[in-house]
C-alpha cells in the first residue's frame, strides 16, 4: 500500500509518526508525500486546544475528499483528537469519513489499521500509562535527515487547570538513561546534526525514578557521549518545554559545561501575575520567575530565553495582564509566543469564574505581541557585525538559504537567511549578520 502521514501539533507528535512510519515501511508499505497518490492516508492529529482540534478536523475533512475524487481507500486518525473523544458516543458519527480511531497509545497498531479493511470503524484506545518506550531495533523513518526529536519521558504528573494532556497520554515514565544515549548515538550514526530532547516537562525527567537520576545527568552523559566518541560529526543537543519548578542550577550549569548543548533555554511560564499563575494550578510565583531567569544568566551569561504565555485566563484582571507585559518587559526574552485562553467543558478551568471576553483576550494577545516585537527587533539588531554557526535547512530560491543558529528553535523562532550559492542542506557554515529583521536576521558565509 502507498500511504500518506500527515503530522499535526508537537514534536511529540512527530516522534510518533516517524515510529509509525518505520513499522510501515518494516511492514512492506510504500511512503508518499503527496496525498494524491495515497491509497491510504493517516492523520496524526492534535487535540490540546480548541483551534489544534478544529485545524485536525479540518484536515481530515480536506484528506476525505480524496476518497472520493482520488485513489485513497482508507482514511485514519491517530493521537491526541481521538484520544480525547474517545468516549464521545458521537465521535464516528461525526467523522463517519474515519475508517480507523488510534489513540496516542496505539501506534504499535498502525500496521493493522492499515491492513485490516474487514472492520470499520476499528477502534484502538489502549490505556495510555502502559505504553511501552519504542523499541530501538526497529526502525524509524526520519521527517528531517539532519534534525530528529528524541523523547525523555511520555505523560505528564502536573495538574495545570487549563491542560488536557495527563489525560491524553497519561502519567509520567521516564525512559533509562541509557536508552536515551543509545538513540541519539544511533541517530548521529545516520547523519542527524541536531539532537532535540522532548517531552511534556523535560525536566521533569527522573522524578518518577527511585534514584536521584534527572536531566542534569542526561545532558551531561549525551554530549560527553557525542563529544568524545562523535566529536567529528559536531552535533547540537537541545532541549524543549522545561518547567520553571524543575529548572534547576545543576541543569544550567550541564549546559554550561558543554559546548554541544547548545544556551538556549524554552521555558512556559503561561502567566506571571502571581494570583493567575494559582489559578492555572501553576506551582511558582511572579517572585519566582524572576529568580530563576536572574539565576540562569547568571550561571550561563550566553542563554537565549524562550516562553510560551496564555492571556484571557479565566479571572485575569486588567491589573494581572499590566503585571505579565510588565515582566516581559524587564526579562526581555528572546523568543516569545502567545495563546489566548482556550475554553472546554472538560477542563478544570472551565468551572473557574469571570471568563475574559475572547475580543478583550485578543486585544492583550496583540498588546503582547507588540512589545515583543520591540524587544525583538532590538536584540536582533545588537548582533549586526557578529558571526555565528548556522545550520543549513532550506534553499528556496537561488542564492538564497534558510538556517538555525544555536539561539533559534525549529519552527517556533526566527530563521536566519544566508545568501549565498552552493551550500549543502544540514551542514553548518560560519555567518555574519548583515541584516536584522523583527524576527530574522540575516547574512553571508563569514
Amino acid at each position: 500500500m502507498i500511504i500518506f502521514l500527515e503530522t499535526l501539533g508537537c514534536s511529540r507528535n512527530q516522534v510518533d509518526s516517524e515510529i509509525m512510519l518505520g513499522k510501515l515501511l518494516a511492514a512492506g508499505h510504500s511512503i508518499t508525500d503527496d496525498p494524491h497518490l495515497a491509497q491510504v492516508i493517516i492523520v496524526n492529529t492534535c487535540g490540546f486546544i480548541s483551534t489544534a482540534s478544529d485545524e485536525a478536523v479540518d484536515v481530515i475533512l480536506e484528506m476525505a475528499e480524496l476518497k472520493k475524487t482520488g485513489i485513497c481507500k482508507r482514511l485514519i486518525a491517530t493521537g491526541c483528537l481521538a484520544q480525547r473523544y474517545k468516549d464521545d458516543k458521537n465521535l464516528v458519527s461525526t467523522l463517519p469519513e474515519v475508517d480507523a480511531f488510534l489513540g496516542t497509545a496505539a501506534i504499535d497498531r498502525i500496521v493493522e489499521a492499515v491492513e485490516n479493511d474487514n472492520v470499520r470503524p476499528l477502534l484502538f484506545f489502549p490505556d495510555p500509562n502502559k505504553r511501552p518506550f519504542q523499541d530501538l531495533s526497529e526502525q524509524r523513518e526520519l521527517t528531517t535527515n539532519f534534525l530528529a526529536y528524541i523523547k525523555v519521558s511520555e505523560g505528564c504528573n502536573r495538574k495545570c487547570t487549563y491542560c488536557i494532556i495527563p489525560q491524553l497520554r497519561g502519567s509520567q515514565r521516564s525512559r533509562p538513561l541509557d536508552d536515551i544515549c543509545k538513540e541519539a548515538e544511533k541517530l548521529v550514526k545516520k547523519g542527524v546534526k541536531e539532537i532535540i530532547l522532548t517531552a511534556e516537562n523535560t525536566t521533569d525527567y527522573g522524578q518518577d525514578f527511585q534514584d536521584e537520576t534527572r536531566l542534569e545527568h542526561v545532558l551531561a552523559s549525551l554530549a560527553t557521549t557525542l563529544e568524545k566518541e562523535h566529536a567529528k560529526a559536531n552535533t547540537w543537543i537541545r532541549f524543549l518545554y522545561t518547567h520553571p519548578e524543575t529548572l534547576s542550577a545543576p541543569i544550567i550549569k550541564a549546559v554550561k559545561n558543554h559546548k554541544n548543548i547548545c544556551s538556549y533555554y524554552d521555558v512556559p511560564i503561561q502567566h506571571a501575575a502571581s494570583t493567575i499563575l494559582k489559578k492555572m494550578g501553576r506551582p511558582y510565583t511572579r517572585e519566582d520567575l524572576y529568580v530563576l531567569f536572574n539565576t540562569i544568566r547568571k550561571i550561563d551569561p550566553r542563554a537565549a530565553l524562550r516562553t510560551t504565555l496564555i492571556v484571557g485566563f479565566p479571572g485575569e484582571s486588567e491589573d494581572d495582564f499590566k503585571l505579565l507585559l510588565a515582566f516581559i518587559k524587564d526579562i526581555r526574552f528572546d523568543h516569545l509566543g502567545v495563546f489566548t485562553y482556550s475554553d472546554s467543558d472538560d477542563l478544570k478551568s472551565h468551572l473557574l469564574k469571570n471568563h475574559v471576553p475572547s475580543n478583550i483576550a485578543q486585544k492583550r494577545h496583540d498588546l503582547l505581541m507588540a512589545a515583543q516585537a520591540e524587544i525583538s527587533v532590538s536584540k536582533n539588531e545588537k548582533l549586526v557585525g557578529k558571526t555565528f554557526e548556522v545550520l543549513i535547512e532550506e534553499n528556496p530560491e537561488q542564492g538564497v538559504y534558510i538556517g538555525r543558529t544555536r539561539f533559534q528553535a525549529p519552527e517556533v523562532d526566527g530563521v536566519t537567511f544566508i545568501y549565498a550559492n552552493g551550500l549543502e542542506i544540514g551542514t553548518f557554515v560560519k555567518v555574519i549578520v548583515t541584516d536584522a529583521f523583527e524576527y530574522d536576521i540575516a547574512g553571508e558565509i563569514a
